[in-house]
């Protein structure tokens, strides 16, 4: 059995790992998109360092982009088998891969234009609303628990991730010339006493670990106390200062925590009576399916929905999906907060709020979550004098504030909890992806710490023996 990362190796972004057993049987653990890694991307994004037409498997951790975002271009490369995911993540990646073809139309049309007049080649996208909808037949859902025969040498189960609804960790058993070994994927882990989702689960003894290491030397702030720091970037910058708060958020996950915390500062009688907009259609949409897959939610939100029915709407609250809403926002210099997409600042609607906002004393930007170094979220996090944007270059005079409460994220300790489950002496190997190489070198040396003997850190496209 081989394994290897062409993939999320000593990056964040492009989760792709291949496992080819002995028989030729090949399959993916995730097939996402590379990120924010600045000129590099590109390239990244269509190169796979393997033939799409000989992988017969993918057994998919969740839906977030950098872990499914090139899954249609993997069947218009000749992938012909079958998509394993949870019903959750199958819901939201028919949402997000359509609109990531889209958003892949509209770039590449710019871009074309400038390339017409300069007399050169002409870009193609990654892949169409075509591809994405012949990638939909190849889907099968999965639920938790249940355990699937892939075929003769495999088994695969689902465990609740706690990262977003529908994560999962991957759980295969995998039989190997009549011996059996077991491989977990992490995926993304989430945080213990999430507000709204279930915290990780535990999941049986492996053989072999492959696991996330994002935040795998920090500790982030008490995840209690993000609505208690929410309201006070409210109060301080729409109230006192009366200028806006912008809120760069990933549509899945990090939009529905900060209605969910709105929300429930509405129900405590503390929300200030400001305007709240939601400025994502793909938001909209992903919110709407989380409300159906309420078997995600934890017992507290399930026990609160006896009494409030929608957990994420609250007075106040407007959704914006058309494009001349959006733009009437920035003519608006009433006190308001904006919630929008992308989670990086990196693309979206969003980054034309920061533009209009960043040059104002009284507005904030509030970052909620880990942006790649390259991307805009990152850049502002540094706070710096002066930022560039749509080629530009702007004052930064608005008040950049990071909230480490609200990371979706394991920390250091949450993924040492989430490993805790294992016995150190029967892990034969853990390799640890997913994370920037001095943040997994400092997880690796905790793991050690932790008892676990046998730790690598995979490079890009490098393959090891099992």
């Amino acid at each position: 059995m081989k394994l290897a990362f062409h993939g999320a190796a000593r990056t964040v972004t492009g989760s792709k790992h291949l496992v080819t057993l002995s028989n030729g049987k090949k399959f993916l653990l995730d097939c996402g998109m590379f990120q924010g890694m600045g000129k590099e991307t590109e390239s990244f994004n269509r190169h796979w360092g393997f033939n799409p037409a000989e992988v017969d498997y993918v057994f998919l951790s969740h839906a977030h982009v950098d872990h499914s975002g090139l899954l249609p271009k993997l069947v218009k490369d000749g992938f012909k088998g079958t998509i394993y995911a949870t019903p959750a993540t199958i819901d939201i990646i028919k949402v997000l891969l359509l609109d990531s073809a889209f958003i892949q139309k509209q770039d590449i049309t710019f871009m074309n234009k400038k390339r017409i007049e300069e007399g050169r080649k002409l870009l193609e996208p990654l892949y169409t609303e075509e591809d994405v909808n012949r990638t939909f037949d190849h889907l099968k859902p999965v639920h938790y628990h249940q355990a699937v025969e892939v075929n003769e040498n495999i088994c695969l189960q689902f465990f609740d991730g706690g990262h977003i609804i529908g994560s999962a960790t991957v759980f295969l058993t995998l039989t190997e010339k009549g011996k059996k070994f077991t491989l977990a994927f992490s995926g993304d882990v989430g945080r213990y006493g999430d507000p709204i989702l279930h915290s990780p689960q535990t999941f049986p003894q492996a053989d072999y670990i492959i696991i996330e290491s994002t935040y795998g030397d920090k500790l982030h702030d008490r995840i209690d106390t993000y609505s208690e720091d929410l309201l006070k970037n409210i109060q301080e910058t729409c109230l006192h200062k009366k200028g806006k708060l912008i809120i760069p958020a990933f549509s899945v996950g990090r939009t529905q925590e900060l209605l969910y915390a709105l929300n429930d500062l509405e129900l405590d009688g503390v929300l200030p009576p400001i305007k709240y907009y939601v400025d994502s259609p793909m938001s909209i949409k992903v919110t709407e399916i989380v409300k159906h897959h309420t078997e995600c939610f934890n017992r507290s939100v399930q026990k609160l929905m006896r009494n409030d029915a929608d957990p994420f709407q609250f007075r106040g609250l407007h959704y914006i999906t058309d494009k001349r809403e959006s733009q009437a926002l920035n003519a608006d210099y009433k006190p308001s907060v904006i919630i929008s997409a992308s989670g990086m600042a990196e693309a979206g609607r969003v980054k034309h709020h920061i533009a209009n906002s960043i040059e104002n004393w009284r507005n904030t930007i509030l970052i909620t979550g880990y942006c790649e170094p390259h991307s805009l979220g990152a850049r502002l996090k540094l706070r710096p004098e002066t930022v560039g944007i749509f080629g530009m270059q702007y004052n930064v005079k608005a008040n950049i504030v990071t909230l480490n409460s609200m990371s979706a994220h394991a920390d250091y300790n949450d993924l040492c909890q989430y490993l805790s489950c294992q016995d150190q002496n029967e892990v034969k190997r853990v390799f640890i992806v997913h994370g920037e190489p001095d943040v997994q070198v400092e997880f690796k040396r905790r793991l050690l710490k932790k008892g676990f003997k046998d730790i690598e850190i995979p490079e890009l496209h490098q393959e090891f023996g099992l």
